[in-house]
């Protein structure tokens, strides 16, 4: 897959077959869209165009929220476009000058005079351009002007698939990962670099790694504990992961540390970087009566753990 930031390094790409979005997640429901394209690319002998855009036009049209979250990491998407079998993705630097295109700029000024799409395949509700004035019937307008065609993706199987990202978001958000890795055809991730915490998880025989996440706008599951798989140094191990306060050890604590125990590894993870793939969901945070207690019950969760993991 080539990688474009941008219009400039773009040479001629053969009968380009294009479609459009931000493609968050690259789940299920996008990769019905792109499976759509590829078929419709080799019926015209032609090479699948991806145009997405970073940053995330939310960050731009409202720089004061910052609570977006996001399902993927730039790395992260690319990878998963590549394995779903994109030829060219182009990456647009999202801008507010770009968001006051009109649509019919970004279709002739960009998409047609600048990269030669012949073909345009989107989803029966895709809104594009300035305040998403354009739809599916400006498109079939502007195409007999422009010499392209629109192919649309029905109703029905765009509804039979019923996964957006924001579903997956919203799973996430409650601790639901089975629903989560479900609607995205693979286990969610989060990639992060171990930092020094204050090493309270010897002392209970439960070593943790505490995790810095990477990337500040991806998003973190619920609170609550989690089988999990951890990736370091190319090997994989199984682990369980807690997402809290920790509340046994600090009730006045209310920042929330993703921290990681990894099964069957010794060795220094200091400022390594490593990524947490979440299998399955254990149990809720939970504030014990003591340290005792604590411990016990995390020897109950390694037990559900390689349950889950199938150990």
């Amino acid at each position: 897959m080539k990688v474009y930031h941008g219009l400039e390094d773009i040479g001629e790409i053969n009968h380009p077959i294009l479609t459009t979005g931000t493609f968050d997640g690259v789940h299920l429901g996008h990769r019905k869209i792109i499976d759509n394209l590829k078929s419709v690319a080799k019926a015209a002998n032609g090479e699948t165009v991806i145009f997405t855009f970073y940053p995330h036009p939310r960050m731009v049209i409202f720089p004061d929220d910052h609570d977006i979250q996001l399902l993927n990491t730039q790395e992260e998407k690319f990878n998963l476009l590549e394995k779903a079998g994109v030829d060219h993705l182009i990456v647009y630097p999202f801008s507010k000058d770009f968001s006051r295109l009109t649509a019919l700029e970004f279709v002739r000024d960009i998409l047609v005079n600048r990269i030669g799409m012949k073909k345009m395949v989107i989803g029966y509700d895709h809104q594009f351009g300035k305040n998403r004035e354009g739809n599916l019937e400006h498109l079939q307008e502007l195409s007999s002007l422009f010499d392209f065609s629109v192919q649309e993706i029905p109703a029905k199987d765009i509804d039979q698939v019923n996964i957006s990202s924001t579903k997956i978001r919203n799973s996430l958000l409650a601790g639901d990962v089975d629903t989560a890795n479900t609607f995205l055809g693979y286990h969610y991730q989060l990639k992060g670099v171990v930092v020094e915490g204050r090493k309270l998880g010897r002392t209970l025989n439960f070593p943790t790694a505490n995790l810095e996440i990477t990337y500040k706008h991806k998003l973190v599951p619920a609170i609550g504990v989690y089988a999990v798989q951890v990736l370091v140094d190319g090997t994989l191990y199984g682990g369980m992961m807690n997402i809290g306060v920790r509340p046994t050890i600090d009730r006045m604590a209310t920042q929330v540390i993703p921290e990681v125990h990894l099964f069957d590894f010794s060795g220094n993870l200091y400022n390594k970087e490593i990524v947490v793939r979440f299998i399955g969901r254990i149990r809720d945070e939970v504030r014990f009566s003591g340290t005792d207690a604590l411990q016990q019950q995390l020897f109950n969760d390694r037990i559900k753990a390689v349950q889950i993991l199938g150990m």
